[in-house]
């Protein structure tokens, strides 16, 4: 069998952290690349020595908050900070690097990655957060959809 494409491998690694989630509602996994080579990873769960939700429960699920909405009631960073947040932690540049993400950013990530010069994102799963798309449109972050490549 031939070797994917570095972004199929890519998408396949993010599928692999997303494993790591503790959210309750949407398993996400993140990694930010650049030169092929991965810098950091994230996935989606409360900050470290905090109870996860799949522990405690989860607040958003209890009061019926759609997706995309009310992001303030979360215990859980999502899987696109804890990436960028690791990079900061770490000393590393990810200037000019591209996000794999299992699922669309949100806007508060995609402001995020205008302001750490994120290049590009590629992703999966849907989000319902047109904005988030239009604000990387805006910040000239090219956007590929994994299962258009």
């Amino acid at each position: 069998m031939p070797r994917p494409a570095w972004d199929d491998y890519f998408m396949e690694i993010t599928g692999v952290v997303a494993g790591r989630s503790t959210c309750l509602r949407r398993r996400v996994g993140a990694i930010i690349v650049r030169d092929n080579r991965i810098l950091t990873t994230g996935y989606n769960g409360a900050p470290s020595g905090l109870a996860h939700c799949h522990d405690i429960g989860c607040v958003r699920q209890r009061h019926g908050v759609p997706s995309g909405e009310r992001h303030e009631l979360c215990r859980g960073l999502h899987a696109e900070q804890n990436a960028l947040m690791q990079a900061a932690v770490h000393g590393i540049s990810i200037a000019g690097g591209t996000f794999y993400v299992t699922h669309q950013p949100c806007v508060l990530c995609a402001k995020m990655m205008a302001n750490c010069r994120i290049t590009r994102v590629v992703y999966r799963g849907d989000y319902p957060d047109p904005l988030a798309l239009n604000m990387l449109k805006e910040a000239g972050i090219k956007l590929n959809r994994a299962d258009t490549l």
